[in-house]
């Protein structure tokens, strides 16, 4: 209609249209990828603790391949991430997916253990149930062709799908069972292995260990040489120390906050408290998960009455301090004027 305002057509309404149409990220219409490339490592360590050398090669291997130094056939990136578990390797992935503005997919390979399952992700031959459904992995792929893909646990796979890998990592490409083909040449691939993760935890005879000889040697005997000579980079990460541990309940807690904020409630954590749960929470051969599960049990457990049924319904904050060998809570729930204080006691005390 004449009377009508016409809306101006801006440049960034056209990168959408192209991102949209060619499936890619708009940063990467724009051109702006590069500004976020330089400071990758920077965000990385921002969020993932006490894995600097981890993080530090696996920025360096991403910028080579962006700057055109890698194989003119291969995936943008091929790294394996080899270390204990709860010390941030599938963590890691996630957050390089989106500090780059690129899907996350990823596929447990513990799903993958038999022969016949392994035909899941390139589709099932003619004859087969789901013969017509395609491959998991290579429908995925060809939705999000810029993405990071992670296989976790990929000790656990069958040893079929080292073959479908070589080819990947190869030419980038992997065909289905309709003859469809999936370009990975775009597509940053990281597996997971706990393979060393005993062998960390164990203490080496003498002076001093030489842990990563020992992790390097585990990954060598689970995995054939010619699925490691097509590997951009092999990263180990270290077992967390203790020093760490209240860096990740702050990261922890702040978590919890994005959840409670919802419910209009805020939380805050006294430097006794934060000491208290990252002490409780250490088991070096576990790494952060038992924190985590520490935090759900005496922060999440106290909390959850009063979300339900007390001082909190309506909003509110809660201050958690520490008294002897147990955690306080001071409730201040919304519109009330009164503080007022409720210890509870560790199912974990000492």
């Amino acid at each position: 209609h004449p009377g009508d305002k016409r809306r101006t057509v801006t440049v960034r309404d056209v990168e959408k249209v192209v991102s949209r149409l060619a499936r890619i990220p708009a940063r990467s219409v724009s051109g702006s990828d590069l500004t976020h490339l330089r400071e990758l490592d920077t965000v990385l360590k921002k969020t993932i603790f006490g894995q600097d050398q981890a993080i530090s090669a696996l920025v360096t291997a991403v910028k080579r391949s962006r700057a055109g130094l890698k194989q003119s056939e291969g995936p943008t990136g091929s790294f394996l991430f080899a270390g204990p578990t709860g010390v941030g390797k599938t963590e890691v992935a996630k957050q390089l997916a989106a500090a780059l503005s690129v899907h996350f997919e990823r596929f447990d390979m513990s799903e993958y253990m038999e022969k016949h399952a392994v035909s899941r992700l390139i589709g099932a031959p003619p004859g087969y149930v789901g013969f017509d459904q395609g491959g998991l992995l290579t429908d995925a792929i060809r939705k999000h062709p810029y993405c990071v893909l992670l296989l976790d646990e990929i000790e656990k796979a069958h040893p079929d799908l080292f073959s479908i890998l070589l080819q990947v990592m190869d030419h980038s490409t992997l065909t289905d069972n309709a003859g469809r083909k999936a370009d990975f040449r775009n597509v940053i691939l990281i597996m997971t292995t706990n393979a060393g993760a005993r062998e960390l935890s164990e203490r080496a005879i003498g002076f001093t260990g030489d842990s990563k000889g020992r992790n390097d040697r585990a990954v060598k005997n689970l995995f054939s040489p010619e699925f490691r000579n097509r590997l951009d980079a092999t990263i180990t990460f270290n077992p967390l120390d203790g020093v760490l541990m209240e860096r990740i309940v702050d990261k922890m807690i702040a978590e919890l906050q994005v959840q409670l904020a919802e419910r209009k409630v805020t939380i805050s954590l006294s430097p006794g408290a934060r000491t208290w749960l990252a002490a409780r929470g250490y088991e070096p051969e576990f790494g952060a998960r038992p924190l985590r599960r520490l935090i759900l049990q005496e922060v999440g457990d106290a909390l959850t009455e009063e979300l339900l049924f007390g001082r909190l319904a309506k909003g509110g904050s809660v201050r958690i301090g520490v008294k002897g060998n147990r955690l306080t809570y001071q409730y201040e729930g919304r519109g009330r004027e009164a503080k007022q204080e409720n210890p509870r006691k560790s199912a974990r005390a000492k």
